[in-house]
């Protein structure tokens, strides 16, 4: 057998289509690959595959107490933001108890009204734009994309405004899993517990009050951890997913109709990007209940199963045209799939998040193009997630609002 992959380097920042693409030749529907310390898990390639995988919760569980790598974490491992052990989310939660927990967060969020969250949407967008618009140049990344979903996020929580930008370097430093990984977990979780203890204190119409009050009597712990989670899943996928239509419509001529007022043409690179270019690349993961057959592959129990949503979502199985737009088809796995799915509720809010975000940009600089050349563009060294690192544009110069 070849040897295992690592799931680190420069190529899923620079390639990562034409690598899973090796992977999926070399290795199969589900590839041996290798963690920050040699630590040996399986990445699920496979459309099929993973389908099963996400489809079977008490086969590939999600109770991470299953792995069997457990003795070889050193306590500093900078994954351990997202592979946790005994965290009591509702990432790591299985059967009732779990149902029950989406139950909670979709019951909070689906009370959040749209015509609010679009003029919340709307406000920090134009409030963002303001700040760049009479420039005539700007970095559509670091001064706008990753600055709007947090920001809607905090309001529709009940963070003050002003602690934005702290949640926006915690989150990022959580994620991309690196030295400070931990220290931007540390952080996320201070802010949570303060929040709720202010809500608890003085309730009010916000996400965390009505979670706090509802009948499932889940611990401020574990509603803390969910909160956690909720903007963690909320922000960065939302921030890459404008980043990436706009970079889409910047550089492919199928989408120039949308840089001139052809709103379809906005839903159509968004769901152009879910599959082609999906921001959560790669999610860890579910761990094998019992010895198991996988692809071809002999699983044990105890095993860490990575889920390739990306490169499930370009499996030439399913994809047999993957140059032919994918117009309304939204089979693609960028929300997940099975009881540990994106709760519908959540994914309206990332859509009208990031709609809104790349409609106002569309709206208030109209003449909008590339500053560099399209090639030249890079992106986040993380395998989990796939951003621009940064999205150079100029334009004529506006006055703001």
């Amino acid at each position: 057998m070849t040897a295992p992959v690592p799931l680190s380097g420069p190529r899923f920042q620079t390639e990562p289509a034409r690598l899973y693409r090796e992977m999926r030749r070399e290795h199969g529907a589900v590839t041996p690959v290798v963690l920050d310390g040699d630590i040996p898990a399986w990445l699920v390639l496979g459309y099929r595959e993973l389908h099963q995988v996400t489809g079977d919760p008490v086969l590939f569980s999600r109770d991470s107490d299953l792995w069997s790598q457990w003795d070889h974490i050193p306590d500093d491992w900078p994954l351990l933001p997202m592979i946790g052990r005994r965290q009591p989310s509702i990432l790591y939660t299985v059967g009732e108890r779990h149902r029950e927990r989406v139950g909670m967060i979709s019951d909070a969020l689906e009370a959040v009204d749209p015509s609010e969250l679009r003029s919340y949407a709307e406000k920090f967008a134009d409030e963002l734009i303001d700040g760049i618009c009479a420039k005539g140049e700007t970095d559509l990344v670091g001064d706008y994309a990753m600055l709007l979903p947090v920001r809607v996020l905090a309001r529709l929580y009940g963070f003050r405004d002003e602690q934005g930008p702290g949640l926006v370097t915690a989150l990022n430093d959580m994620i991309d899993g690196r030295e400070r990984a931990i220290a931007g977990q540390t952080h996320l979780a201070g802010s949570m517990g303060q929040l709720l203890a202010d809500r608890k204190a003085e309730p009010a119409d916000d996400v965390v009050s009505r979670m706090l009050t509802h009948s499932s009597g889940f611990s401020d712990l574990e509603i803390a951890q969910d909160l956690m989670v909720m903007m963690a899943a909320g922000h960065q996928p939302t921030a890459d997913w404008i980043g990436n239509s706009l970079r889409l419509m910047l550089t492919d001529d199928r989408f120039a109709a949308s840089l001139f007022g052809g709103r379809n043409s906005v839903a159509e690179a968004m769901n152009e990007v879910l599959w082609e270019d999906t921001p959560t690349q790669n999610v860890a993961g579910r761990w094998a209940s019992r010895d198991t057959q996988l692809g071809g592959r002999r699983i044990r129990s105890g095993d860490l199963l990575l889920l390739g949503l990306q490169g499930a979502n370009s499996d030439p199985q399913v994809r047999t045209d993957g140059a032919s737009l994918t117009g309304g088809n939204n089979a693609h796995f960028s929300f997940g799939h099975g009881e540990h799915r994106c709760p519908f509720p959540a994914q309206e809010v990332a859509e009208v998040i990031a709609r809104t975000g790349i409609e106002v940009v569309l709206d208030r600089l109209p003449d909008i193009d590339l500053a560099v050349p399209a090639e030249s563009l890079t992106r986040r060294p993380s395998p989990w997630l796939r951003g621009l690192t940064a999205l150079p544009v100029r334009f004529t110069p506006v006055p703001a609002l």
